[in-house]
């Protein structure tokens, strides 16, 4: 079974919503999210590799990680996680470190389904519509359904 995601943007607040379903528990997802060995391995499009070069998920702590493309660095990402809540919510800081001033405030619930399976929502909150829809027209929807298609495979090799 194929689990599609939806990426909405609101047409009265500069937010994007992100739902997809993922055929794991949500403790599963939620780990996918929070350990930087999992991360790095499943997270943007499959022509980019992530290097974690900061990594404390608890609640106060920070992260950065790069993406390399053919042995060169091509983007780096850094932020806070605000909020760690096991296997219920991440609320995390997550800025383009070419673009600093465009900061997205993320809410990540993971919300558990009938049989073992879990529904991901990812909020993003940006300053403005211009923000907002830079970051829809970068190719952000390429790296996501890319890696989200990437933790697939992880979580069903991990089964």
């Amino acid at each position: 079974m194929t689990n599609a995601t939806r990426i909405a943007a609101d047409e009265k607040a500069p937010t994007i919503e992100i739902t997809r379903e993922f055929d794991a528990a949500p403790e599963r997802v939620f780990r996918a999210h929070v350990d930087p060995e999992l991360y790095a391995q499943w997270v943007g499009p499959r022509s980019v590799t992530t290097r974690i070069t900061r990594w404390d998920a608890r609640t106060g702590g920070a992260w950065a990680f790069a993406n390399d493309r053919d042995g060169e660095e091509i983007a780096t990402f850094y932020g806070s996680f605000h909020e760690v809540r096991p296997h219920e919510r991440l609320v995390l800081t997550f800025t383009f470190e070419g673009a600093p001033d465009g900061v997205a405030l993320e809410t990540l619930t993971f919300e558990e389904l009938p049989g073992g399976r879990t529904r991901l929502r990812t909020l993003s909150v940006v300053e403005d519509f211009e923000t907002r829809d830079g970051i829809l027209a970068s190719g952000m929807e390429t790296g996501v359904d890319e890696g989200y298609e990437t933790l697939d495979e992880l979580l069903a090799k991990e089964a």
